[in-house]
């Protein structure tokens, strides 16, 4: 991780503020970007979206589909956590705490709307952070490729039904069709994008010219995120003005998913005989959120003004200090988790069980 991004909490905390000073001093600059849309879709955020995530699916191989079998119980593990769980268990966590236990603590006009921007937060796993999660945690790269690759390939069929779903089931009106344009533009082109230039790129001048694309675009990318940001909070200044304690609300449901599904796939790992190498990833990719995605659908369903985009945001915000923990919580209990898994740690250590 660059120090840039060691900091990125850091970056965001400070574009909020500008955001907010920026949408206080000047309110109708930003309606006006606001007003820029084709079919319910800003063409300002379009533009930082594609610029933040077409870089980070450069990175992916989809060749490495091929080699699902070789971890195929952190691979299923993984999957199960990322698609069966984690989106379900943010909706009841939302419910409960934003629906329930503080809604006296927050404005009564958006609840349904913060609920939803915290399901569509948990609905797709992470892309990029997570070969910087999985490196730190000393991970299995080829487990780590193939497991975004698969996550990807999941998403562009099952990121707006799992949406579509537990907003109905949440009584919010589910405008399909925005949804829909959402994966195709956020998704699927990117995808399809990335891919060509990754092809490209090899064949011009295979791996270490595609890491001097990489290097040069990876600044790109946290550039826009920051500027989406800035437009973002020019939004909700007034907002955050007058409710500073929301971002600290939205943040607890979050910090509990966080660490849930991350526990619950460290453990499933572990029960199941996997080695901490694949155990270690497996948690941090069960608990990471695709945050771009996420503040750009929650944008294009709900507006930039809308209590979702806003509890979007607190993901982005939360995301590196929480990350780092999981990291540092992995790496420490790696004796743990190897003295009650002798297959595991035989299998790591390069020697054959006893």
């Amino acid at each position: 991780m660059s120090g840039f991004e060691r900091y990125l909490t850091l970056w965001v905390a400070l574009c909020i503020g500008a955001g907010v000073v920026l949408g206080l001093m000047a309110p109708d600059l930003f309606q006006a970007i606001g007003r820029l849309e084709v079919a319910n879709v800003n063409l300002a955020v379009a533009v930082l979206v594609w610029i933040m995530i077409i870089p980070m699916l450069v990175r992916i191989d989809f060749a490495a589909l091929g080699k699902v079998g070789e971890h195929w119980r952190g691979i299923g593990i993984t999957v199960f956590v990322n698609w069966a769980v984690k989106p379900f268990s943010m909706a009841l966590l939302a419910w409960l705490f934003v629906g329930w236990l503080f809604r006296d603590l927050l404005p009564a006009g958006q609840i349904d709307s913060y609920i939803a921007g915290l399901i569509i937060l948990a609905a797709a796993p992470c892309t990029a952070m997570v070969f910087v999660w999985s490196g730190l945690s000393r991970g299995e790269p080829h487990f780590t490729l193939t497991q975004v690759a698969l996550n990807d390939t999941i998403m562009i069929v099952a990121f707006a039904p799992i949406v579509g779903f537990l907003l109905g089931l949440s009584a919010i009106i589910v405008p399909w069709d925005t949804l829909l344009l959402s994966v195709l533009l956020y998704i699927v082109v990117p995808v399809v994008i990335a891919q060509i230039v990754r092809r490209s790129v090899l064949a011009r001048g295979g791996p270490a010219a595609l890491a001097g694309v990489l290097g040069w675009l990876q600044p790109a990318s946290i550039m826009a995120l920051l500027a989406t940001l800035v437009l973002l909070f020019g939004f909700q200044g007034g907002q955050i003005v007058a409710q500073p304690l929301v971002i600290l609300l939205l943040a607890v449901p979050i910090l509990i998913q966080v660490y849930f599904n991350s526990g619950l796939a460290y453990l499933l790992n572990r029960a199941a005989g996997e080695v901490h190498c694949v155990a270690g990833p497996s948690a941090l990719i069960g608990a990471s959120n695709f945050f771009e995605l996420a503040v750009a659908t929650a944008i294009s369903l709900f507006g930039f003004d809308s209590g979702a985009a806003l509890a979007t945001v607190v993901g982005v915000l939360v995301e590196v200090p929480v990350m780092l923990s999981v990291v540092w919580l992995v790496n420490r209990s790696k004796h743990w988790y190897e003295a009650a898994a002798p297959v595991a740690a035989a299998a790591s250590a390069g020697r054959p069980a006893r």
